[in-house]
């Protein structure tokens, strides 16, 4: 598909890991899909955790369930494709697959940006405000906090993808990467870019920026009203319940950022590659561990759950 003449592109071809000798694609396979199938388990132990033990039944717990969903739709929409890439010769994907899978893309990722910032107000409410807690952070404020986070989301996701995919696509359908992601695609397109780069730019202040900033800013008054706690055995407690979710922020968002806030800049393929592999899978692998290994309710509740599953095994 040459020529500066725009094309009526039906199909894009994924190269993905297709320069990979054949010994590192079937390292990777093995790796990608190890990896993924510990962030369904993980996740998944988390979500059905959570759904039936009555102990659990609390706010930070809701939002923890809704977060492992997320992690699973974020992964789920772009490795499967890539496991099927790797061993298949035919690495094509329809142009509507293609819209498909970006706007679902970033529909869970800056849902779960804005998510995160909720799960912040969650723990600065819990901490800052303890006597308001309850009363304020009720059953109907989390469907409507989890409600909005997918609604911010998918206004995000819907207007870059019709502005990506109503671009010209002419000097080539071959996409440098392993999903359909923007960068890649600007790439190929032959039109003037920049107003979808500025709308990127903007698109990323809006769902990541500001939901960043505000953790930032309910971390500021949490670490001020935890140095406010006398008992040290309080402190520690408070420092626990955060400290989870401030791993998990600053992996996801310090990697996303890395590879969307950028402008007129083409870094490497290649390390495009490893970070975005790094937030599709590992960090949704890894995220279960981090809010399971230092919450106590959560290692009980697990604990029941196994011998449960042993008693009726």
């Amino acid at each position: 598909m040459g020529g500066n003449t725009p094309t009526n592109v039906t199909r894009f071809i994924l190269l993905g890991f297709s320069d990979l000798h054949l010994s590192l694609q079937f390292i990777l396979f093995s790796f990608l899909l190890l990896t993924y199938m510990l962030m369904l388990l993980g996740n998944g132990l988390i979500i059905v955790t959570v759904t039936i033990d009555l102990q659990l039944h609390r706010p930070m717990y809701f939002f923890l369930r809704n977060l492992s969903v997320l992690e699973i739709c974020f992964s789920s929409v772009i490795i499967p494709k890539v496991l099927e890439n790797i061993l298949s010769k035919d690495k094509s994907i329809s142009f509507m697959g293609c819209a498909a899978q970006m706007d679902i893309f970033f529909t869970v990722g800056v849902s779960e940006c804005v998510f995160l910032g909720v799960m912040a107000f969650d723990r600065y409410m819990a901490i800052c405000s303890p006597l308001r807690y309850m009363s304020v952070i009720n059953r109907k404020l989390c469907f409507k906090l989890t409600a909005g986070s997918w609604m911010v989301g998918s206004f995000v996701s819907l207007g870059q993808t019709s502005f990506i995919f109503s671009l010209p696509f002419c000097s080539s359908n071959y996409i440098e990467h392993f999903f359909c992601d923007i960068p890649p695609l600007l790439k190929i397109a032959c039109a003037d870019t920049f107003n979808n780069e500025l709308s990127v730019f903007i698109a990323c202040i809006i769902g990541a920026a500001v939901p960043f900033l505000l953790i930032l800013c309910s971390y500021i008054k949490i670490l001020s009203s935890i140095l406010l706690i006398k008992s040290v055995d309080g402190r520690q407690k408070a420092f626990s319940t955060c400290g989870s979710h401030l791993v998990s922020v600053f992996l996801f968002y310090g990697t996303a950022m890395f590879v969307h806030l950028r402008l007129h800049t083409r870094p490497s393929v290649s390390k495009d590659r490893i970070m975005e592999l790094f937030y599709c899978i590992v960090i949704p692998a890894i995220n279960p561990l981090i809010y399971t290994l230092r919450n106590r309710d959560m290692k009980t509740a697990l604990r029941k759950l196994s011998l449960k599953i042993i008693n009726n095994v």
